[in-house]
């Protein structure tokens, strides 16, 4: 006996679901390409001699969660600041890591105002991390990987 579906939309995952699939696939590509859960705190940079060194940061770490923040080796004329940037939060546990904010020196509130409504911040975080994803492809493709990452040492 077959069942006859209800919608065609009950075939398609959910737009929460794509997110957290999003999410995951991040993690995959960002372990696969930096192993950031098997570095210490500190400030690293790629350079595979296209003129577009990336530094990773690895802020903080926690027994299942890792902050970094991903950006390119050049500064944006305007803001002062590297660009492209992204502030991540990898869940080790989980398996998931999520861009929090793709602009320097900004929190998600300040971007889209103090009360924006939960469609607002939903689309926000699939346009985050959806350019999170294709930056991250787009690393690997350029030949960045564990083997060109190398530790910045810093004057403290």
């Amino acid at each position: 006996m077959s069942a006859v579906l209800d919608s065609r939309a009950s075939l398609l995952p959910g737009r929460f679901e794509f997110l957290m699939g999003l999410y995951a696939e991040n993690y995959h590509r960002l372990a696969r390409l930096f192993a950031p859960q098997a570095l210490a705190p500190g400030g690293y940079l790629s350079d595979v001699s296209d003129g577009l060194p990336v530094h990773l940061v690895v802020q903080e770490c926690h027994p299942y969660t890792l902050e970094l923040e991903l950006t390119y080796g050049f500064v944006d004329a305007q803001t002062g600041h590297r660009s492209p940037s992204a502030q991540l939060r990898m869940y080790t546990d989980a398996h998931v890591a999520e861009a929090l904010h793709c602009h320097p020196g900004r929190h998600l509130w300040q971007v889209l105002g103090p009360f924006p409504p939960a469609h607002t911040v939903f689309q926000h975080r699939l346009q985050m991390n959806g350019f999170l994803s294709r930056w991250l492809e787009y690393l690997a493709g350029q030949g960045h990987s564990t083997g060109t990452l190398e530790r910045i040492e810093t004057d403290g």
